[in-house]
């Protein structure tokens, strides 16, 4: 694996985020994101991640059973979200988010994005 050049910063449309660690094993990233603003409700075939919320409150709907879920995280909460699970992050407040994920970073399947991104597809 070629050495990258770190931080990576990407800007997104709900606000951006700045990669910090990529290895052959694992991801980290800092996601800054308005208040107001959503990700995209997605999932991932293959990525695994757990995300810790360090500033704001935010929504998470994710997919439990086979339910979507609206999980109300404040500063400090975290959860594990596995391969093929659906969900979406809605900034209530600006967020700071840790996100430590296996290193799949182009596994998303977009079902529905307000930003109108291409590789979303009708569910």
């Amino acid at each position: 694996m070629a050495e990258r050049q770190l931080p990576v910063k990407v800007e997104k449309p709900w606000g951006g985020e700045t990669i910090f660690a990529w290895t052959d094993r694992y991801v980290g990233k800092i996601l800054h994101v308005k208040a107001g603003h959503s990700l995209s409700l997605q999932y991932h075939r293959v990525k695994d991640e757990t995300i810790y919320l360090a500033a704001g409150r935010m929504d998470l709907e994710v997919e439990e059973g086979q339910q979507m879920r609206r999980v109300d995280m404040a500063s400090g909460d975290f959860y594990r979200i596995r391969p093929e699970v659906k969900h979406r992050m809605h900034a209530r407040e600006d967020c700071t988010i840790f996100e430590v994920s296996t290193p799949e970073l182009d596994d998303v399947v977009r079902l529905e994005d307000k930003y109108g991104r291409e590789g979303t597809s009708a569910p």
